[in-house]
């Protein structure tokens, strides 16, 4: 995209950023109403089978996806006109999704103000090095990292870090506005499940909650990665990163089949959101369609997203991701890290590099 085209882009996609109220209560009742006689649903098939439970806790987690978008939508004060009913509807949608809206509210929008700059990253985003930082790194680093961006960590256990620890505790720094909404948040999530577990009991409370969590955290997760972690993003540093480019290029369109795009609340219109936070969900795929420039934009199918489960590390020099086998410089740096390395081994390497 040219230069004069990435500054109309943001002008163009101004006439959607306005909300409204009716299609915003429509949304409220056609998530929540679902999510409550799903979850009902769940428990009284508990007396039957298991094996029943669990369909039906799987199809309310993408209605605890969906909760959580109207909840998004509140932290960019985009669900509803009057900022106070959408620090409200935030509130409890947070309550719901086990997200603390002010905490949530303040990491995010950093998110959007520093994504793809290379320069601030660590706050509201997911552990990215570039390829001469991860040869730089001591092997201590080397292995958190490995770990951290491990399928079966990030998407396994990240969800029970996300809800159990990041979630129920203030940030370092934290002012008491910030503060006070996690405490309450944690306060009315103990209210919440102390009075279902009176009611119907622990195990059946953890047996139908549990699932829906699970999955639903691993899919939000998912979300949240693919759509910033494909092979031709977009990342820079300060003095050339510009805010338009991270937003369109930097964000992918992740087309999904409609049941699912409804289902995700039109959050794969990624690059629409990042350019305009102010857009709420149900204009984003509206705007998309009237913005023929939008259109362009790196386009990701559910088959095509899994390979990005092999983009490990980013290259500054070739503007790609890539993982840790694709780059000589990383292998080079582990074999002198480790003086012991074989010396067939190393001769391997070496000719496989010359093969690539």
């Amino acid at each position: 995209m040219t230069q004069s085209t990435l500054t109309n882009l943001k002008k163009q996609v101004a006439p959607y950023e306005k909300s409204n109220t009716r299609a915003s209560i429509k949304q409220l009742i056609n998530t929540l109403g679902p999510l409550i006689v799903l979850w009902v649903a769940a428990y009284l098939s508990l007396s039957i089978s298991y094996w029943i439970t669990l369909p039906i806790a799987i199809i309310a987690s993408g209605f605890v996806i969906r909760t959580f978008i109207i909840f998004h939508d509140c932290c960019h004060q985009s669900f509803f006109k009057s900022r106070r009913a959408n620090e409200i509807i935030g509130t409890i949608t947070g309550i719901l999704t086990l997200f603390p809206y002010q905490q949530w509210k303040n990491s995010h929008s950093i998110h959007h103000a520093t994504s793809s700059n290379l320069e601030k990253r660590g706050i509201g985003d997911m552990w990215v090095l570039t390829v001469d930082e991860y040869a730089a790194s001591s092997v201590w680093v080397r292995i958190a990292y490995r770990l951290y961006r491990n399928p079966f960590i990030m998407f396994g256990l990240g969800p029970i870090f996300l809800f159990l620890f990041t979630n129920r505790f203030n940030t370092k720094g934290a002012r008491r506005k910030e503060r006070i909404s996690t405490y309450m948040t944690n306060v009315s999530i103990l209210a919440l499940y102390g009075g279902l577990i009176w009611i119907i009991g622990w195990q059946s409370f953890v047996l139908v909650q549990a699932p829906i969590m699970f999955v639903a955290g691993l899919m939000g997760i998912w979300l949240f990665y693919v759509q910033h972690q494909f092979e031709d993003s977009y990342f820079e540093k300060e003095d050339e990163w510009s805010y338009v480019k991270a937003a369109v290029e930097g964000s992918s369109y992740y087309k999904l089949p409609k049941l699912l795009q409804w289902i995700t609340g039109n959050i794969g219109f990624h690059h629409v959101h990042h350019l305009s936070p102010k857009v709420p969900n149900y204009n984003l795929e509206k705007a998309h369609n009237a913005t023929p420039p939008l259109q362009k934009a790196t386009t990701i199918t559910i088959s095509a997203s899994l390979k990005s489960l092999n983009f490990k590390l980013w290259d500054e020099h070739n503007k790609t991701f890539v993982g840790y086998k694709n780059n000589k410089q990383v292998h080079l740096k582990e074999e002198e890290d480790d003086p012991l390395a074989n010396k067939i081994n190393v001769k391997v390497r070496k000719s496989s590099f010359q093969g690539q």
